[in-house]
């Protein structure tokens, strides 16, 4: 984990996310790193409780990763999956 992200973690799990943009999307990045592989498709339910593994708000952190582009919700409106990116 970025050295910078240490502080918005108690005892594993996320305590606030970021403000800053740009610590938000580290933030982001090394969620989607750890919790989803590249090569597979997720329901939206896999992703609320692989995310729920660390925040409560499920919604907002989806919300902020498709808007960073690092989830892409298919076609059917129902599943996502990982976009790899460059940090």
């Amino acid at each position: 984990m970025p050295r910078r992200l240490t502080g918005f973690f108690a005892h594993g799990r996320l305590t606030a996310i970021p403000v800053r943009p740009v610590v938000r999307h580290e933030l982001l990045v090394h969620l989607t790193d750890t919790l989803f592989d590249a090569d597979r498709t997720y329901s939206e339910g896999e992703i609320n409780d692989a995310f729920r593994t660390v925040h409560d708000d499920t919604a907002a952190l989806r919300r902020y990763c498709v808007t960073d582009g690092l989830l892409v919700r298919e076609q059917d409106g129902s599943s996502y999956r990982r976009v790899l990116v460059d940090a």
